[in-house]
């Protein structure tokens, strides 16, 4: 986890996972990076969100992968849910309900699976494909810790890869285009600048 600048009330906070995505913000509003990963990303909104000045709104920026052909560019995200939690399981043992989507109200229709494991094989794209859009690591978490403590959200995501074979590669290969793009978009839809 790494903070760079200072939570101020009535600014957002940018949040994004790695340094990668982060190459190209030429921002006065504070970054945090939260490492990979849902737990990396929960316990570092919230560590920061908990230290006292909360932000007017957070603004996740990232890379996803592509669970259908064609989709390509920005996206601002309308719902996200957990690929890899199973809800429906520990609703039936406890009666209690635990991971049900999120909805953003920023956003549009496009949905978001997060899970913690990077979708790199067919089956895998073509299962998650039949919920979602986009695939990360961490948007879920984020939107679950903002939600908790009441700081609105807003979730970009630029397609860096198509999720299936090869996709690892393909994210090294466009992660610096996709950190451009991500950039441009805050530049346009935040006060980037003070």
């Amino acid at each position: 986890m790494e903070l760079m600048g200072e939570i101020t009330a009535g600014r957002p906070l940018l949040v994004l996972a790695v340094k990668e995505e982060a190459q190209h913000l030429d921002t006065d509003l504070p970054v945090l990076l939260t490492g990979m990963g849902k737990v990396n990303a929960a316990t570092a909104l919230a560590t920061v969100l908990g230290r006292g000045t909360r932000p007017s709104e957070i603004v996740n920026l990232g890379t996803a992968g592509a669970l259908r052909p064609g989709w390509t560019g920005t996206h601002v995200v309308g719902t996200v849910l957990q690929h890899d939690f199973d809800g429906e399981l520990l609703a039936s043992l406890t009666g209690e309900t635990y991971g049900a989507p999120i909805a953003l109200p920023a956003g549009g229709d496009v949905v978001l699976a997060t899970g913690d494991a990077f979708i790199a094989d067919e089956t895998s794209r073509a299962r998650l494909a039949a919920r979602a859009a986009l695939v990360d690591m961490e948007g879920y978490a984020l939107a679950s810790a903002a939600a908790l403590a009441g700081v609105p959200l807003r979730m970009v995501k630029h397609v860096s890869d198509e999720a299936g074979e090869g996709a690892a590669r393909s994210w090294r290969e466009s992660v610096a285009e996709c950190a451009r793009a991500l950039a441009d978009w805050a530049e346009a839809h935040t006060p980037y600048h003070a």
